[in-house]
């Protein structure tokens, strides 16, 4: 039976008393093992010894009988009994004794017995007939009742010893664990900075790693998705409140055409909003859902190029495409086309006109390197690590004027995470160069897609 089924047999809720049995159970268990171990090894090795022992007195025995009579006999069993204690006798077939006459046929086994070694009514009993029937060697003595004391400080030593190493292995396994039960409750009470000091190397150290990961995790995540909500309440607001503002006006003004398209304006805004969190939710909690392919990166640069030229025609501005190359990433193809196409329109929306944004592709053995350059204001030093949060604008008015919703860059890292890429932007004095850094298909073919969360 294994431990884990043990502990579930054991009656008790605590892990403490569910080790101190098992080892005491463990013990019990040893100590009868090694009775029967010890019994086997005194019946089959030690008890033949003394039975050829005593063989070897009834005929020293019966050889003084036969040359010094009942005299010398007396003589030698009275050594005996002074050399082994007790007393000792050499008695004939039917159990008189052979010095002094007595009957001692009590002693004897019964037929068809030649030999015994017991323990009678506080007394140990040996007989030993000899080989030819017509005599008997028997010992008779007193069991010594005070041995049980001899043993006592060593059978203490044994408890204390047991009871110690029981507390030692219950607090080593017990005391962790409910250090790591406070912490989770804590946590699940509302304190997400709750940890666990996990400086062991064993399993219970490697549990309360998992467990500070894990919260480390939820904790991040519980503050996006605040913060994402946050964002959301205050870019819903102004929108709403002209959509409100709109509606009266259109109600009330003879010339509604202006108010409609203020309407549509602010309806597509809502639109793309939505869309764009729909997008964002979708890469963040489903990253199993996406498929794996092997995706061309000059295609679908070439894609991206092309369906960002009108735009970039509208604003007064060109987009020029250097290098070249022959790699192939794995990942999904229309999560890869957005993250590009959305840095991008970025570097078009803020590129002021006859200007260039400049698009280089590059491959190494190991990475496909994208990088993406306007010449537009660029964005404050202490702003570029925070350009990727969601929503996050440099510009402080949040309205239609100030580009769009804010997710386009957030959507483009996370896209790029979930492909094990790396996104980075530095001012390039003037403007911005958003580089992106993904592996190339043989470098991460095979392994599991996870996400992780910026």
């Amino acid at each position: 039976m294994s431990l884990p089924k043990l502990f579930k047999l054991l009656p008790t809720k605590s892990l403490y008393y569910a080790i101190l049995l098992a080892m005491l159970g463990i013990l019990s268990l040893s100590f009868l093992v090694f009775h029967a171990i010890s019994d086997r090894m005194q019946k089959t090795n030690i008890d033949p010894i003394f039975e050829r022992f005593d063989e070897m007195q009834l005929e020293n025995g019966r050889a003084a009988l036969s040359s010094g009579g009942p005299k010398a006999l007396g003589d030698y069993m009275a050594s005996l009994d002074r050399i082994f204690g007790g007393s000792h006798f050499l008695l004939d077939s039917h159990g008189i004794d052979l010095v002094s006459g007595e009957n001692k046929a009590s002693l004897l086994p019964p037929p068809p017995s030649t030999q015994s070694r017991i323990q009678l009514h506080g007394r140990w009993i040996i007989t030993r007939r000899s080989v030819d029937g017509q005599y008997w060697f028997a010992v008779l003595g007193h069991l010594n009742r005070m041995q049980i004391w001899t043993f006592l400080p060593y059978y203490f030593l044994v408890i204390g010893s047991t009871g110690a190493l029981c507390w030692l292995a219950a607090a080593g396994v017990v005391s962790p664990i409910r250090k790591i039960e406070t912490a989770i409750a804590q946590f699940g009470q509302g304190n997400l900075s709750a940890r666990v000091n996990a400086t062991r190397q064993d399993e219970i150290g490697q549990l309360g790693r998992s467990f500070n990961k894990m919260a480390e995790r939820l904790e991040h995540l519980i503050a996006n998705e605040r913060r994402l909500l946050g964002d959301i309440s205050h870019e819903l607001r102004s929108p709403l409140a002209r959509l409100k503002f709109a509606i009266k006006l259109a109600r009330t003004s003879p010339n509604s055409k202006s108010a409609l398209d203020r309407i549509g304006r602010d309806v597509d805004r809502i639109a793309s909003l939505v869309a764009d969190i729909v997008q964002i939710t979708f890469i963040e909690e489903n990253p199993a859902l996406q498929t794996n392919e092997s995706v061309p990166v000059a295609e679908i640069v070439e894609e991206i190029v092309r369906d960002c030229a009108l735009e970039a025609q509208f604003r007064g501005c060109t987009i020029d495409v250097s290098g070249h190359v022959n790699g192939e990433i794995l990942g999904n193809r229309e999560l890869l086309r957005r993250a590009v196409e959305n840095v991008l329109r970025n570097g078009i929306r803020y590129s002021p006109e006859q200007s260039v944004v400049h698009l280089s592709i590059a491959e190494d053995s190991h990475n496909v390197t994208i990088a993406i350059r306007d010449y537009g204001p660029g964005v404050p030093e202490n702003a570029l690590n925070r350009i990727f949060d969601p929503f996050f604008r440099v510009e402080e008015a949040r309205d239609t004027n100030s580009g769009g919703s804010g997710l386009g860059l957030s959507i483009a890292k996370r896209a790029i995470l979930l492909h094990h890429g790396t996104i980075s932007a530095e001012n390039a004095s003037p403007g911005l160069c958003v580089r992106v850094a993904i592996p190339l298909a043989a470098r991460i073919a095979m392994r599991e897609v996870s996400l992780p969360i910026a």
